[in-house]
């Protein structure tokens, strides 16, 4: 068999210049380093916002900034100086991609909008990523993950019936909108290879959420009805959620006719199985409570362990409520290798989970840990013709900033 052409190899030779900070845009970048791609992470001298959005640090960094920067070069410029500028513009003239995260109209004010640049180079794709896109009456509006959460609808889904709305705790429509924009560069790659000619991404977090809840809103239109928040059920299906055991809790999807009739000779419940007002999913949905208390009754009497072994003996699916503890040795986890280790030289190991396609081949080559400010200004600028002297007169003015680190760092072009 010959061995299989990785995905961290498929944009080997481009060049990516990210303008872009905390979650969204970091994403869409760290999966196109993961690619191959060579990409440029241009801070400003006290370096991105979410290198401070903690608690949780890896040395004076937040565990956010090195879950969403690896694999990429840190150059650090000041936007504001005429000279940092200067050499932004420089980057960009030399790249395929940018991506960046400013509000609507900051970039066209520095001279580094996608009209100005898309002229000069054609075959330039530009993404722009925003809380609500580029046009429109909210446009100028800032937003974060859970600003839109709010916004979109996500949160008046998540919590419990009588309790307040909940926000996913993990960052998913920052994370979901950098898949999106990614998605979206790499049509547009597809495209150039066809025309020569680039093009323009608006990409935004509001149309990320609500692509998120794809099948929820289209429940809605379509009949009109507000979803009602439900813990941990499926509002479309019963029984699909997680019920309280001995000592935990157990999610159970056994919703087919099949499971749901293996489900109550299982439990003892053969009765159940007969009862009009649990016949098919929609009417368990409608008598859900009722349900949930019959079924608790039953899931209580034994340990989270002993469901496990006898649901799957009878081929329902099921799952423990795992706990990051949990999920840090899961042995799927383990063969996927998706949580895989970067050697940071001066914090030792970091650990956090890998490139989720192909997991286990592509996470066998190393990624390089995240950068720190400024660790690659001095190569990279190097590498793009820049003397030793003008590397001090830059660095003195204020322009760039370079970390300790690179100054014995040889040039990358």
């Amino acid at each position: 068999m010959n061995t299989p052409t990785l995905l961290r190899d498929a944009l080997d030779g481009l060049t990516v210049v990210d303008f872009t900070q905390i979650g969204a845009g970091p994403t869409c970048t760290m999966l196109l380093a993961d690619m191959g791609a060579r990409v440029l992470k241009v801070e400003a001298p006290g370096g991105e916002l979410g290198r401070g959005l903690g608690p949780g640090w890896i040395g004076d960094d937040s565990a956010l900034f090195h879950a969403f920067n690896r694999n990429k070069l840190g150059v650090s410029l000041d936007l504001k100086s005429p000279q940092g500028l200067a050499i932004a513009r420089r980057l960009v003239a030399d790249a395929d991609i940018v991506v960046e995260s400013m509000r609507p109209g900051v970039m066209a004010r520095l001279g580094l909008g996608p009209e100005a640049l898309m002229d000069s180079d054609p075959a330039l794709i530009y993404c722009s990523i925003s809380a609500y896109g580029q046009e429109g009456p909210y446009a100028a509006r800032a937003g974060v993950d859970g600003i839109v959460q709010a916004d979109s609808g996500l949160m008046s889904l998540i919590g419990l019936p009588d309790g307040e709305p909940c926000k996913v705790q993990a960052p998913v429509v920052d994370v979901m909108t950098g898949y999106v924009a990614c998605m979206g560069i790499l049509a547009k790659l597809a495209q150039r290879a066809r025309s020569g000619q680039g093009g323009y991404l608006d990409v935004n977090l509001l149309n990320s959420a609500l692509a998120l809840q794809q099948s929820s809103i289209t429940s809605y239109l379509a009949d009109g009805e507000l979803p009602v928040r439900a813990g941990s059920a499926a509002p479309y299906s019963a029984p699909n959620q997680a019920f309280e055991t001995l000592d935990g809790w157990v999610m159970v999807a056994a919703y087919m006719p099949d499971r749901w009739n293996r489900l109550c000779s299982l439990l003892g419940l053969e009765q159940l199985a007969q009862d009009p007002r649990f016949a098919t999913s929609p009417q368990r949905v409608a008598n859900r409570a009722e349900l949930v208390v019959r079924l608790t009754e039953v899931f209580r009497t034994r340990p989270t362990s002993h469901w496990l072994s006898a649901l799957k003996e009878v081929d329902i699916l099921c799952a423990p409520v795992a706990s990051y503890e949990d999920v840090a040795r899961h042995p799927q986890v383990a063969a996927n290798r998706m949580i895989g280790q970067v050697s940071h030289p001066g914090l030792g190991a970091i650990r956090m989970p890998g490139f989720p396609i192909n997991s286990a081949r592509e996470n066998a080559r190393p990624s390089t840990p995240a950068p720190a400010c400024g660790e690659h200004t001095r190569a990279v600028l190097l590498g793009m013709g820049y003397a030793e002297g003008e590397l001090g007169a830059l660095r003195d003015a204020g322009a760039i900033h370079c970390a300790e680190a690179s100054c014995a760092v040889q040039a990358v072009s």
